[in-house]
């Protein structure tokens, strides 16, 4: 099946320019897993062909694509769909809900649930008394079948009934109780992987990594997490989206 069939058509009678809708056809043929990560483009003369587009046409397109992160070109091979994840910090998401919207299949696997007391540098960053319970939730996140980065989390025990509430989507799991943050604190990081990071992400000790600090918050003002999460620097790029105040 040919990417037109599965995607649609172009309509030369829309206001929308051929190239963005061409650009919204690919997108659509990767996040639907049409074109999975690393597949290759089909050649600009073939998608020209395909769409009844010029392949100036099909070039601004993908050129557009490129900016964003969906794909990459390689010179002397062709373009590919990239296999990098971008992660945008201007918007509270899981990374359940980053993977699903990039068309990739979130999973993860558990190392740790437990309860317990906050620590005194957690009470620090959680603004709690001591002995406060604590939920902590510890595992390695995928995408599809990559390792994608290693999540140690801290969950006030106020905001959960049980530690069992959480099944696969710690987010989902507040947002049943009403206790999801609304805003967080991030905070960014080069580092060096540890060797149990580097053995959890089928990486290399001292291979690059991101660390990525998130304080989240509710409506109230209360911080109710605290998560500490270690990226493949390979892998993984971050975008924030900046505009110049009025």
């Amino acid at each position: 099946m040919t990417l037109s069939q599965t995607v649609g058509k172009l309509d030369e009678s829309s206001s929308l320019p051929l190239y963005q809708q061409l650009q919204r056809a690919l997108r659509q043929a990767i996040e639907g897993r049409v074109l999975g990560p690393t597949d290759a483009l089909p050649p600009e003369r073939d998608l020209a062909d395909e769409f009844h587009v010029s392949r100036i046409t099909v070039r601004k397109a993908i050129d557009g694509l490129v900016s964003e992160g969906l794909l990459v070109r390689r010179q002397g091979s062709g373009t590919f769909v990239s296999s990098r994840v971008e992660k945008n910090f201007s918007k509270l998401t899981s990374f359940s809900e980053d993977m699903r919207a990039r068309g990739r299949a979130p999973h993860s696997v558990w190392l740790r649930k437990s309860a317990g007391s906050v620590t005194p540098e957690e009470a620090l960053t959680l603004r709690s008394s001591p002995g406060t319970p604590v939920f902590r939730f510890h595992r390695i996140r995928f995408a599809d079948d990559t390792p994608m980065a290693v999540e140690y989390a801290t969950v006030l025990g106020s905001c959960l009934p049980a530690i069992e509430a959480v099944e696969s989507s710690l987010y989902e799991a507040l947002e049943r109780t009403g206790n999801r943050p609304v805003r967080a604190l991030q905070r960014l990081r080069a580092v060096l992987l540890a060797a149990e990071q580097a053995e959890l992400l089928k990486a290399s000790e001292r291979d690059a990594g991101l660390l990525v600090e998130r304080l989240g918050f509710l409506k109230d003002g209360r911080a109710v997490e605290f998560t500490q999460t270690y990226y493949r620097g390979d892998i993984y790029d971050v975008v924030a989206e900046l505009s110049v105040s009025s």
